[in-house]
């Protein structure tokens, strides 16, 4: 059953956000969709940032109340060319036992230690079976288990394993399933179980491709595309949530594909979504200069996927490029906007 809202859902009323101290930037964000890592150290009372800017990345440092402690720039590894290459992504994969940073440009992948102090890995993107005209690069990056998932312009899906520890990292697989670029992964690590989908690829098409992670990755279901790109996917207790260039936001069945929920979200294209996994919270953001935040759950009776509006604020003449939780309760959230040399930050009354 499709649970469709031309409004949108009510708001709840939930707790109000206030600004918070912004971060600054040195350079200003690119106009990329998911412009903005989040890694949470909890232990060490810190909180790092990730910020694409053409060829270089900026990772930040900072306190809980927003003072910024350290702050490294990384550059693309040039490879073969002769202009700097531009750098499509950056963001921290989570694995049981480490983490790693991952940066993605027109060249090919990097991985970093968490700091970004030391590259562990290289991988050259192959330019051979594109055609003089169509640009090569990589794009959408999760953990998954063991492994770190990377999308490409051709629209595969290169798996690589990674170790415990050191640089002995392996591409072990290469998933087909799309037929234009890949623009984001999203993975759920509670879903590693035996036939549980825990892992959604998006493209430029709109096309889902839906994962069961293993030794070897199996292909579970498709979604099919409407011609519109989903720039940003997340994946949240077999629930599917797919943002796309029209605005809207769909909540999908991740075994079945069964369409849910539509919501017309925002006014113009969605640049990023992100989930706070402890309650269920789904943060939208768009180039409208809206970021929205819904409550996802399912009903007891019939385990229909349901969906409530909490909050939305408005980040003035700001086309926002990356929206993440800073928090797994969905408590706190920060934003980065095109040309704006500063991380917004937002935390809940």
């Amino acid at each position: 059953m499709v649970a469709a809202d031309s409004e949108g859902p009510k708001d709840r009323g939930d707790r109000m956000f206030h600004r918070e101290r912004s971060i600054p930037l040195r350079s200003s964000a690119a106009a990329l969709c998911n412009n903005l890592s989040v890694l949470q150290l909890p232990a060490r009372n810190l909180m790092h940032f990730g910020v694409v800017h053409g060829s270089s990345a900026q990772l930040l440092s900072a306190a809980p109340e927003g003072v910024p402690l350290a702050q490294r720039q990384l550059h693309a590894k040039e490879g073969a060319g002769v202009s700097p290459p531009l750098i499509t992504q950056v963001h921290w994969c989570v694995l049981p036992f480490r983490v790693l940073l991952v940066l993605t440009s027109h060249r090919g992948i990097q991985m970093y230690e968490a700091d970004g102090s030391v590259m562990v890995y290289w991988h050259a993107l192959d330019s051979g079976d594109s055609s003089s005209v169509q640009a090569v690069f990589a794009r959408g990056i999760a953990a998954s288990g063991h492994f770190i998932c990377v999308g490409t312009w051709s629209g595969r899906v290169l798996v690589f394993d990674i170790p415990a520890k050191g640089p002995n990292i392996v591409l072990s697989e290469e998933l087909a399933g799309h037929y234009t670029p890949i623009t984001d992964i999203a993975s759920d690590p509670a879903q590693g179980q035996d036939g549980v989908a825990d892992m959604v690829t998006a493209d430029d098409s709109g096309l889902l491709c839906v994962w069961r992670s293993g030794s070897e990755f199996t292909l579970l279901t498709c979604i099919p595309g409407f011609g519109v790109p989903c720039p940003s996917v997340q994946l949240w207790q077999g629930i599917i949530a797919a943002g796309y260039g029209d605005g809207q936001v769909r909540l999908y069945e991740a075994t079945t594909g069964t369409l849910h929920v539509q919501i017309n979200a925002h006014a113009r294209a969605i640049s990023a979504l992100d989930l706070a996994p402890e309650v269920g919270k789904l943060l939208s953001a768009a180039e409208d200069t809206f970021v929205h935040i819904w409550k996802l759950s399912r009903s007891p009776e019939s385990g229909s996927i349901e969906v409530e509006h909490c909050r939305g604020e408005c980040i003035s003449d700001t086309q926002v490029c990356g929206a993440r939780f800073c928090d797994p309760t969905g408590g706190s959230f920060a934003v980065t906007g095109y040309d704006l040399s500063e991380i917004l930050r937002f935390s809940s009354l």
